[in-house]
């Protein structure tokens, strides 16, 4: 009987911000990974990668100022090196925890490009704030390049677009890992954002949501079930107010009808509810739990969190 396939998307909690931190939050990360592992679950993880790319572009940026002679660097390679540095430490995290519990399992990481449409309404619109703060002067030299700027405290900072993934380039490289039955980590940070232009690919100034990206590597993989790790134990209605309620189980009619009224954060809680509303699509029997990192083990076995089906 083959395994049941999961992807389990993970968020900020479950990486931290700093080295030291990450290094830390990858260990309690493995520990939630490995759960899933040991109730005989096909696992593929994906990440978020926000203070990181940031973190990354910032010093990048900055290592220009002082060294002009050199080229800056593309948003794209940002990307790319988020996805190694954050897949370098999940990969020894999660071989080690397994490994201590007995269980020898490969943990391989694929640098993942994510096809976007040039024209998406994204582009002309852009949403997410990055980098390092700039003077007026610098957001203006910037601005003369093409790029765009927003203004911070403190000063003005790049605002790049998050257009939504059309394809994922690597998936087939993904499924063979997947086939072999090693634990993947893939899609880190959303994916690389690229173009694609007569068969050639090409970087895009951009960034993609985690939760969507995640979304579509769970249907490109045809996977049981979508695991959003992130910072509260269950979806609640009415979040923050006197009324909340925390919510078990959702339709996915329900999530619709939720999503439209506004009732989850735009920048937080909707893009897992609109992935999750993505993924499922018309299946009767794909799910989607919602949980925090530190409730996962108690989430395998339906005690805790919040699941979305039909």
């Amino acid at each position: 009987m083959a395994k049941k396939r999961i992807v389990i998307a993970l968020g900020h909690d479950a990486l931290g911000t700093t080295v030291q931190e990450q290094w830390d939050a990858t260990k309690r990360t493995a520990v939630a990974v490995a759960e899933f592992i040991k109730q005989d679950y096909q696992v593929v993880v994906t990440h978020s990668n926000g203070p990181q790319v940031s973190m990354i572009h910032t010093a990048m940026s900055e290592f220009y100022q002082h060294h002009p002679d050199y080229t800056s660097t593309p948003m794209s390679v940002c990307s790319a090196m988020s996805q190694g540095y954050i897949g370098y430490d999940l990969q020894q995290a999660i071989r080690s925890e397994l490994v201590g519990q007995g269980i020898y399992k490969p943990v391989s990481t694929i640098l993942t490009q994510v096809v976007v449409d040039p024209y998406d309404q994204a582009f002309y619109k852009p949403s997410k704030i990055i980098g390092r703060v700039m003077s007026k002067e610098q957001a203006e030299a910037e601005e003369k390049k093409g790029n765009h700027t927003i203004q911070v405290d403190g000063g003005y900072k790049r605002i790049v677009a998050a257009p939504q993934p059309m394809e994922i380039v690597e998936i087939d490289a993904i499924k063979a890992l997947c086939a072999a039955d090693q634990v993947v980590i893939a899609c880190g940070g959303g994916g690389i954002p690229v173009l694609s232009q007569d068969h050639k690919l090409k970087g895009a100034s951009a960034v993609v949501e985690k939760d969507t990206a995640a979304g579509l590597l769970a249907s490109e993989l045809e996977a049981d079930m979508l695991v959003i790790l992130t910072g509260v134990s269950k979806v609640c209605k009415n979040f923050g107010k006197e009324n909340q309620e925390e919510l078990d189980y959702i339709t996915v009619a329900d999530a619709k009808s939720m999503l439209a009224a506004g009732e989850f954060g735009a920048t937080d809680m909707a893009p897992k509810i609109q992935a999750a509303i993505d993924y499922i699509g018309d299946s009767a029997i794909r799910k989607v739990l919602i949980t925090k990192l530190s409730d996962a083990g108690n989430a395998v076995g339906g005690q805790t969190g919040t699941m979305i089906g039909k």
